[in-house]
Formats: C-alpha cells, sequence, structure tokens
C-alpha cells in the first residue's frame, strides 16, 4: 500500500539533530543528524508503524490536512510517502516454503528443460500484484 503523510521535523539549538515524528501515527517518533538523516529516519519509522498496522489489523489514520496540524513554532514539514510493499521486500527477504501441485508430465518437461519452477511463481505472482520485476529493492 501507498501513503502520504506530513513529518515534522525540530531542529536542537545547533541544528546538530533533529526531532521528527508523524502526528497522524501515535508514537511515530525519531531523530536524525541532518535534515536527510531525519527525514530517512522517520520515513523507515513510519513504513515500520504502518506494516506493523496493515498485519494486526489495526484502522490506518487518515492523513491529516497540514493547515490542521499543530506545528511547534520552530517546527518544518515534509511530506514523506510510504510504501509497504516495498518495505516489505526490503525488509522481509526470508523464503517460505510453498508446496505446488502440477501434472506429472509439466513437472517432468520443467525439469527436463531446466525450468525454475519457484521463479516461474515469483515472476507470475509479481505480474498477478502488477509489481515490477525487480522489485526486491
Amino acid at each position: 500500500m501507498n501513503y502520504i503523510y506530513t513529518a515534522t521535523l525540530i531542529p536542537n539549538e545547533d541544528k546538530s539533530k533533529y526531532y521528527c515524528r508523524v502526528p497522524d501515527l501515535p508514537g511515530c517518533i525519531t531523530t536524525g543528524n541532518s535534515i536527510e538523516d531525519a527525514i530517512e529516519m522517520i520515513t523507515d519509522a513510519a513504513s515500520g508503524w504502518l506494516v506493523v498496522a496493515e498485519d494486526e489489523g489495526n484502522e490506518i489514520p487518515p492523513a491529516t490536512p497540514q493547515p490542521e496540524l499543530d506545528i511547534p513554532e520552530n517546527a518544518f514539514c515534509s511530506i514523506i510517502r510510504i510504501d509497504t510493499f516495498a518495505y516489505r521486500a526490503a525488509t522481509d527477504t526470508r523464503s517460505v516454503r510453498k508446496n505446488v501441485s502440477l501434472p506429472a508430465w509439466m513437472a517432468a518437461l520443467a525439469e527436463k528443460r531446466g525450468v525454475n519452477c519457484s521463479q516461474v511463481l515469483q515472476d507470475g505472482l509479481m505480474q498477478i500484484f502488477r509489481l515490477p520485476q525487480n522489485y526486491n529493492a
């Protein structure tokens, strides 16, 4: 799933650290050493927050329009995009064994021609899900 949220970033006095949060995702808070680092860290934290919410069937809060957010005076906002499919592909790289049934003649022909049935199944599912073949980013 794709989500778009506003993240708020608050610099410390010498701007050597940035306190970041996504106001719409309770407890989604982190810090970074630069603006770029902070945005990367909060995007990762929000991705993890949303993956857990999806897995547990929890309600995903809608994004609040920026004018309606309570933004501290010294803070600034950044729009972050979260793709939980991409996050899962990047972080959950374990393989799972699945048994599939094929006609005997098809299994024999696949073996004879050196066809990797597991790869064919993965490629087919990627097409069904309309994901690019290099999605395991």
